[in-house]
Formats: structure tokens, C-alpha cells, sequence
């Protein structure tokens, strides 16, 4: 046989080999299946390779005499140190990376208080985008997160409330909280408190058809449990802006008062 018809006999072995590995494969139990998935996985993979490798003749020839090529080179693959683990360990260490700058520019994307219609017609709808992002994201947040800290009927807002604000910043949720309320305005489980406060929450021009205002409704979650939140959110976000006061009142300089005129000596 010629180089090309050694390499095509050592092919058609291993393929057949495999087949034969497949087959017993399918009749074991499920437990058994898991345990032999690297390794078919693996041997796929060798006998792929094996359709496009040129050989000499020789070596074709030296695994053509062993009764099981394709096991023999799965062995032998296996007391390699590849840098696979290696590989791995970058895969979940970058892919981290990308998701918490993902995050982070969420996090940190201004916040747009107009429509998409007011973007468009200004050459904004980067920044509108890019804000809606960053308000679904919160959106979901907020349902998550209430869910998370509701347990034996009890909701812990101050822990909720805290874990959002530090990742979106009052201004978005509380316009979130607010739209919720302002499409929820009949549902008696919201207090009026909070209604009349979402009231006073500026809303993009079109906040009330628009569908995009629409979906950023915190719907996943009981109205009783937003509501609770909603208050909470109030709560910390009023302390948040007197604290944000005082400690620029404590930074500015004291104001100087104007010397007083001196007395002017009567004459002699």
C-alpha cells in the first residue's frame, strides 16, 4: 500500500474502533455513560484529526499492527501535561472579568430622563440605550433581590434595599420604583404614601404609552413585597442625600466675616 492508502486503512480502523467503543457505550447505564465522556469526547477528537493527518509510512504502518490504534493514542494523550486545565482556569477567570466590567458599566451609565423619541430627534439614542440597559438590568435587580431577602414571610428591606442601591444609585431606582407605581396606580396593595410620592418623581415624556416604560414595571414579585421595598428605598435614599449635605457642609470653608471699620480718632 501506498503512504495514502496506509493513512486511509489507519483512519477507517480507528473510526471503526470507535464505533465499536460507541456502541457498548449505549448500552450501559447512565452512571456508566458519564464516566466514559471524556474519554469519548477525547477519541472523537483523534479520529477527526486522524482524517486530515498525513503519516509516513512508517508510522501508519506502526499503529495499523496494534490490535486497538485509536485506545493505544487515547493512553498516550492521557499522561500528557496539556495545558487544557490551564485553559480552563482562563476561560472562567476571564470570563469573570468580562462580566463584572459588564457590570460595572451598568452600573455606572448615566442615568437619561428623556424619550426615546426626544433621543432620536437629538442624535442621543446611544445614551438612551445605554441607560435602558442599565434600567432593566436594575429592574431585575430589584425582583431578585426582593426575592432573595423574603423568607418566613418576612422581608429584609434595609439588606434588599442596600444591595441594589450600591450597584445602580437612587437616581435610577427610584425612578424605577416610580414608574412601577405610577402603572400600578389602582392596585390597592401600594400605599398611598408611595403613590404620592412616585407622583412627584419626574417620568420621560412619554412614560405612559411607552412601551419600553411599560416593561420596567417590578412585576416579578408581590406588590406588597414592592411596596414595602419602595418605603425602605425612600427611607435610605432621604438619609443618603442629609448625610450627602452635611459632609459638603463640613468640607466648605468657613465664611469670613467682613472686618469691622475701625473708629476714627476725634481731632484735636
Amino acid at each position: 500500500m501506498n503512504t495514502n492508502d496506509l493513512n486511509t486503512a489507519l483512519y477507517e480502523k480507528m473510526a471503526a474502533e470507535q464505533d465499536k467503543f460507541r456502541d457498548w457505550l449505549k448500552s450501559q447505564p447512565p452512571e456508566e455513560v458519564l464516566n466514559h465522556a471524556y474519554e469519548y469526547t477525547i477519541r472523537e477528537d483523534i479520529v477527526m484529526a486522524m482524517e486530515e493527518l498525513e503519516l509516513t509510512d512508517a508510522q501508519a504502518q506502526a499503529l495499523l499492527e496494534s490490535p486497538s490504534p485509536l485506545a493505544d493514542v487515547y493512553r498516550y494523550f492521557e499522561k500528557l501535561e496539556t495545558g487544557y486545565m490551564g485553559v480552563i482556569r482562563d476561560s472562567i477567570e476571564n470570563r469573570a472579568d468580562d462580566v463584572c466590567k459588564a457590570q460595572e458599566e451598568l452600573r455606572t451609565a448615566p442615568f437619561y430622563p428623556h424619550s426615546a423619541a426626544y433621543a432620536s430627534e437629538h442624535g442621543e439614542m446611544a445614551q438612551y440605550n445605554r441607560s435602558y440597559q442599565a434600567n432593566s438590568a436594575c429592574k431585575e435587580a430589584i425582583e431578585q433581590t426582593i426575592s432573595a431577602h423574603y423568607a418566613e414571610n418576612r422581608l429584609d428591606t434595609e439588606a434588599a434595599v442596600k444591595d441594589v442601591l450600591e450597584k445602580f444609585g437612587a437616581e435610577r431606582v427610584q425612578f424605577i420604583l416610580a414608574n412601577t407605581i405610577q402603572h400600578k396606580n389602582h392596585d390597592g396593595r401600594i400605599s398611598q404614601d408611595n403613590k404620592a410620592w412616585a407622583k412627584t418623581i419626574p417620568m420621560p415624556e412619554d412614560s405612559g404609552a411607552s412601551r419600553h416604560c411599560a416593561y420596567l414595571v417590578v412585576d416579578g414579585v408581590n406588590p406588597g413585597l414592592s411596596d414595602l421595598f419602595t418605603r425602605q428605598a425612600r427611607k435610605t435614599m432621604q438619609e443618603q442625600q442629609k448625610s450627602s449635605v452635611l459632609q459638603k457642609l463640613k468640607q466648605e470653608p468657613p465664611a469670613h466675616k467682613p472686618a469691622a471699620p475701625k473708629k476714627q480718632e476725634p481731632e484735636r
